[in-house]
């Protein structure tokens, strides 16, 4: 008798540890933490974190704490795969947060999260391409596509008095997407292209592009490349050979790697465009106190707001939901993000479990803007131009 009421007593035991377990929920967080744009990655894990830790502090998340599960793309489309597989099999997350490169973004959501009917929210994907995915209404974006960067970027570069530029871009998804809109928006504005050059990746030298392209002549070159990889060795293949001078360049070569690889002096002339946060925002303002408050440093780094806001917009998802149920995040995604509903922002999650539990409609607004997913899960947004400053980038106008 007194073995069975023993064993009995373990049993509960197991099946109340597993109950306790069960409640936590994992998110994925699928970034590309090696490759071309690793030097980017730390303040966005910390952003990412930072989301997830003020869940845990204000509730958690469902009946439980949110626990956060990274997945490493290595910046390539078999490691993206790979790693979201890993992610969806494996860890049985509901939702992913990511991929950050359009790249491994299309090759993650093609290849494993769409087959397995999960969602996935990129803060930095671009790529048009992404718009017309067959995805289930799987696969999102909280960024605009670079057909709206492409052609911001031109009007940019004809503000500036150049009328006459030649173009490089990286031979995949990001690099040919938004340089041949911008090609097309340039010339439709009147300017010329006076050579046009498209890159392959993982090269020592580009001296043999770079011989064509200053050849023709132009006022300055258009970069469109990832600074970790291509982008910085060009911009100082051109200054050594005394090809090109004034470099514009988009989100990928907005790395500070770039200035600390050429020198703030070698890039006075230049500027670059990139996704941004409406002017005057109180919620980047607020996401920034949090972040400065928990990292001392860092809020203003590239992607840190879409990251944060696309991290919270996951988990909101799952909380809207009810449930780790897959079939439901889409719905409850488009639910917190889109209007109607009462205002939620950065660091506010006890206010919004507490809406979601009165079956009240919320509607996020974040350090990035508003969120309102059209029928291809785009959004429109915000382009800035940025110029270098010291060792950082500076923002000097928005354009929208």
């Amino acid at each position: 008798m007194k073995k069975t009421t023993y064993a009995l007593a373990i049993a509960a035991l197991f099946a109340s540890c597993a109950s306790t377990l069960a409640e936590d929920t994992k998110i994925g967080l699928l970034m590309d933490i090696t490759g071309p744009i690793a030097s980017f990655i730390p303040p966005l894990q910390n952003a990412a974190n930072l989301a997830v830790k003020q869940v845990n502090e204000q509730g958690g998340l469902l009946d439980g704490q949110a626990i956060a599960v990274f997945g490493d793309t290595t910046g390539s489309s078999q490691g993206a795969v790979d790693a979201a597989g890993k992610l969806i099999n494996i860890e049985n997350v509901p939702i992913i947060m990511g991929a950050l490169m359009s790249g491994t973004t299309i090759a993650s959501a093609e290849a494993a999260a769409i087959p397995a009917g999960v969602v996935q929210v990129s803060p930095t994907a671009t790529s048009p391409a992404m718009t017309d995915i067959k995805d289930n209404d799987l696969l999102y974006r909280i960024v605009p596509s670079d057909n709206f960067q492409g052609k911001v970027l031109a009007k940019m570069v004809l503000d500036e008095g150049l009328k006459k530029v030649a173009v490089t871009y990286v031979n995949n998804d990001y690099g040919v997407g938004i340089g041949g809109t911008f090609v097309e928006a340039y010339k439709a504005l009147g300017g010329e292209v006076v050579a046009e050059v498209k890159h392959e990746e993982k090269k020592n030298s580009y001296r043999s592009e770079l011989a064509t392209l200053s050849k023709a002549g132009g006022d300055a070159l258009v970069v469109i490349a990832y600074a970790g990889d291509s982008g910085s060795k060009i911009v100082k293949q051109s200054l050594e050979g005394g090809l090109f001078t004034r470099f514009i360049g988009t989100d990928g070569l907005r790395d500070e790697a770039l200035i600390a690889d050429i020198g703030a002096e070698g890039l006075a002339t230049s500027f670059f465009s990139a996704p941004t946060s409406p002017a005057d925002n109180p919620s980047q303002a607020k996401l920034h106190e949090l972040y400065n408050a928990e990292f001392k440093e860092g809020a203003d780094k590239p992607f840190v707001d879409q990251t944060y806001d696309a991290t919270f917009l996951t988990l909101l998802a799952v909380e809207q939901a009810g449930s780790a149920d897959r079939a439901k995040m889409a719905e409850a995604l488009r639910a917190v993000a889109s209007a109607p509903g009462e205002k939620v922002g950065p660091g506010e999650w006890e206010k919004a479990k507490a809406l979601i539990k009165e079956g009240k409609d919320i509607d996020y607004d974040g350090a990035g803007g508003a969120y309102d997913f059209d029928e291809n899960g785009d959004v429109a947004g915000y382009i800035g131009k940025f110029v270098v400053d010291g060792d950082k980038y500076k923002q000097i106008a928005i354009f929208e």
